[in-house]
């Protein structure tokens, strides 16, 4: 038997259950810096995929949901100036 074994990416998106999806997403965030920084190239194209099909579930789920004014292009030219623009 291989010494390492690819890991499974996890249940597919579309079965997780609403609590599930939110835990696994918040879990994602919060370990991509660690991954960007001391993870394998594999570990980095792993981790970037599957936090893509999580994302995408989640705007699948909710396409009406909240945005913040300041989170959108417009918004953020609203935030800088003339000169800070260039």
């Amino acid at each position: 038997m291989a010494e390492h074994e690819a890991r499974e990416a996890g249940p597919s998106v579309s079965e997780l259950e609403e609590g599930r999806l939110m835990k696994e997403l918040e879990a994602i965030h919060r370990t991509r810096h660690e991954t960007l920084l001391h993870g394998s190239d594999d570990a980095l194209v792993t981790h970037t995929q599957r936090m893509g099909e999580l994302e995408r579930e989640y705007v699948r789920r909710h396409p009406g949901r909240a945005q913040t004014p300041g989170r959108t292009r417009s918004g953020a030219r609203a935030r800088t100036g003339p000169e800070e623009r260039g």
